[in-house]
């Protein structure tokens, strides 16, 4: 019997290796594991002792980019409905670090912020505007959440990505944006969509790669697209056309676009149905009179010139946009040159603010509701950008953390190693999108939580009712300085107006 056992032993963890391997290929909550069975379980115990080997030896919680560690950390916690506190103070350095924002609580307010953590709850809360409204679209709605996907195509995401995400939005009452890639059958599992239309206008174009107006229509008319948004340019990578990797264009995405198959496509940087805000106007209104639904633009911020040309003309005349999604210069993108990604484009807060200020002044805002997008999807970030005028924020690399993205940052080789970013069908059947799609919907209304809990702790009942005088923008610790004068915003610039103000409050509170 010994003998035995000492010829069997040499074996035991042969056949433990290989039950954890079988174990990890079987099992579908982490895509790591099934992509990398046994060596993957490397990074969680990593993952474990990070913070105290970072202490020593390799980095700060608040150190990396773009996503820090502990803001990461927050979003898997989140995800997963884990406990997202953190513990012995702050941990950013407020006292060297100019321009950063600090949100003023008021000691005495009708409104107190809920005593429990209630993470993942899912608490509503809408827009305080009604889209499409002011222009009466036969399709104007109140978007149901103030926290929406932003554009991410299938192609840059994969399959499994996609569906997740989309089950997650639908799951939390939120918004898809397909991307400029089109819709495709992963966009079909339950959440409105945003289409986004490119300079390349894939899924709705004929076989000459120009505009087709009738499959737009039918596009429309055959899937939950709640509103069309025209892709002006992109935080990322402005003044560029999207570029898709040719190791990304599969033959079922070749379908959809309509392009060869494992050639890379590069999309075209400008549009040739408009060459100017006129036309531009022109066909906005052409596009929300056939489909009925609201019409909007995105843009990342340069040249103000088109901008200024755009609020007279919606000043002057009968057409405008419904909304516009403003991407800041820090947003994220699967591929695009180092210069575009780093240089081109403002940041979020100083480009958002500079076209706020014009329809303000020209008394418009009122007329368009403003969505944010550039790494919005942190409740600090998301509070300033309400505070300067948005109605609503779109997140993205976020809501890729939250179906387990790890900020590897290969998503322009694709082999992401999570199987998000990726079109390699090994590494995305490690991806289980209905596991995903609950961590996705967790991580949404989190944030909406959140989001709620600081507007009431600044005695407001929404976040769009955030005002500039509620934050303070440090310099270090010598002095502060409101928002409104450090983005030179004048009274009453950055929420809604007064009716609209009364019902968003009336509807989270209740008629009084």
């Amino acid at each position: 019997m010994t003998s035995l056992w000492k010829r069997a032993l040499p074996i035991i963890p042969v056949v433990g290796v290989a039950g954890l391997a079988a174990y990890d290929l079987l099992q579908k909550r982490h895509a790591i594991l099934r992509n990398f069975p046994v060596v993957g379980h490397a990074r969680y115990a990593l993952e474990a002792v990070g913070p105290e080997l970072r202490q020593y030896i390799v980095s700060s919680n608040d150190e990396e980019r773009p996503f820090s560690r502990n803001q990461r950390r927050w979003i898997y916690a989140s995800s997963k409905l884990q406990n997202n506190y953190f513990g012995f103070g702050a941990d950013n350095d407020t006292e060297f670090t100019q321009g950063y924002p600090i949100i003023k609580h008021r000691t005495f307010s009708d409104i107190a912020p809920a005593t429990k953590a209630n993470r993942g709850r899912g608490d509503n809360v809408p827009a305080a505007k009604v889209l499409g409204g002011h222009r009466e679209r036969r399709g104007a709605f109140r978007p149901a959440s103030v926290v929406n996907v932003s554009a991410m195509s299938f192609g840059s995401l994969s399959a499994a990505a996609i569906e997740a995400v989309n089950r997650g939005a639908a799951k939390a009452g939120a918004m898809h944006n397909t991307g400029e890639g089109g819709i495709s059958d992963h966009h079909r599992h339950g959440a409105d969509l945003t289409l986004q239309i490119g300079t390349s206008y894939f899924g709705c174009r004929d076989e000459n790669g120009r505009f087709d107006l009738t499959k737009l229509i039918d596009i429309v008319d055959s899937n939950p697209v709640k509103a069309i948004e025209i892709k002006l340019s992109q935080g990322a990578k402005p003044g560029l056309g999207g570029l898709l990797p040719g190791a990304k264009v599969t033959p079922e995405i070749a379908a959809i676009r309509g392009i060869p198959a494992g050639v890379d496509c590069a999309s075209p940087s400008r549009h040739t149905e408009f060459d100017s805000a006129d036309s531009l106007l022109d066909w906005v209104e052409l596009l929300a009179s056939e489909t009925g639904v609201p019409v909007g633009i995105k843009s990342a911020v340069g040249n103000l010139d088109f901008w200024s040309e755009l609020v007279d003309l919606m000043s002057t005349t009968e057409r405008g946009v419904d909304f516009v999604t403003i991407d800041g210069g820090e947003g994220g993108t699967g591929a695009a040159p180092l210069i575009f990604s780093e240089s081109v484009s403002l940041p979020f807060r100083i480009g958002f603010s500079r076209v706020y200020a014009q329809f303000a002044e020209a008394g418009i805002a009122d007329h368009v509701v403003f969505i944010g997008s550039g790494k919005l999807g942190l409740p600090d970030n998301a509070v300033v950008a309400f505070a300067l005028g948005c109605d609503m924020v779109n997140v993205a690399r976020e809501v890729m953390m939250s179906i387990g993205c790890v900020q590897a940052q290969k998503c322009h080789t694709g082999k992401c190693p999570t199987g998000i970013a990726t079109q390699d069908k090994w590494l995305a059947h490690g991806l289980e999108p209905l596991t995903k799609a609950d961590r996705a919907a967790n991580y949404i209304r989190t944030l909406r939580r959140d989001l709620l809990k600081v507007s009431e702790a600044c005695g407001v009942a929404h976040p769009g009712l955030i005002t500039t005088d509620d934050l303070d923008i440090l310099n270090g610790h010598e002095s502060a300085t409101t928002l409104r004068k450090v983005y030179g915003y004048e009274a009453k610039w950055g929420v809604p107006n007064e009716f609209d103000a009364a019902e968003i409050s009336t509807i989270m509170n209740g008629p009084r």
